[in-house]
């Protein structure tokens, strides 16, 4: 708080807003503050931005079924917010400034919707891999227009591979052709449903990881 000591028409001492107003040989003087460095940024601050910068990266590669995906996982922020925070909280192991995703327990989209029921993965082809599921329709949120969504991560080459809505429910199968390139490295696969309106998910399942043939 500053004072003017002689009326509306003196100099003032004190502080108001960035100014400083004080007397000196006589004379008023005004000046503004000095501008305070700011602090270096914590450690616990630092592991902080390298994970949340992994996690915004790696997210970022299949944001449009992130945006279908989280679309009401909360409804005070967007989906791709709500993703980045899910698997912030969730998803990321490592030592600083080492830290990667821990695949198992990422989630590409959280809803109510029927997961696959006894999927199974394997990959007998060259550069394929080939999903067969049972049929749980009409179970609760289960129908055979729903479709499927196929999520495939190498790390060696930090690529993703999406196969969305290619087959639906119903079909209990389906072969998804990967870049020849793809042979003999190690994938991470997780798959999903969407109903035929896009407006219900289930929440995404880790399939695990397999080596291309």
């Amino acid at each position: 708080m500053s004072e003017l000591k002689n009326g509306p028409f003196s100099g003032f001492t004190g502080r108001t807003g960035q100014l400083v107003g004080y007397r000196k040989k006589g004379k008023w003087i005004m000046a503004a503050r000095k501008a305070t460095a700011p602090k270096p940024p914590s450690v616990l601050q630092l592991n902080q931005q390298m994970k949340f910068g992994l996690v915004t990266s790696w997210l970022g590669w299949v944001g449009d079924f992130i945006d279908l995906g989280f679309q009401h996982y909360d409804a005070k922020m967007s989906a791709m917010n709500a993703a980045v925070k899910y698997n912030l909280d969730n998803a990321v192991t490592g030592v600083s400034p080492n830290y990667v995703m821990d695949y198992p327990q990422v989630l590409f989209s959280k809803g109510r919707l029927a997961e696959a029921y006894l999927l199974e993965m394997a990959t007998l082809t060259p550069f394929q891999l080939d999903f067969t599921w049972q049929n749980n329709i009409g179970s609760v949120q289960a129908l055979p227009t729903d479709k499927a969504v196929f999520i495939v991560y190498n790390p060696l080459k930090d690529l993703f591979m999406v196969a969305n809505g290619v087959v639906t429910r119903s079909a209990l199968s389906y072969d998804m052709i990967l870049p020849a390139d793809f042979s003999g490295d190690t994938v991470q696969v997780y798959m999903a449903f969407t109903s035929a309106d896009g407006k219900i998910v289930s929440t995404s399942a880790y399939v695990g990881a397999i080596q291309v043939l």
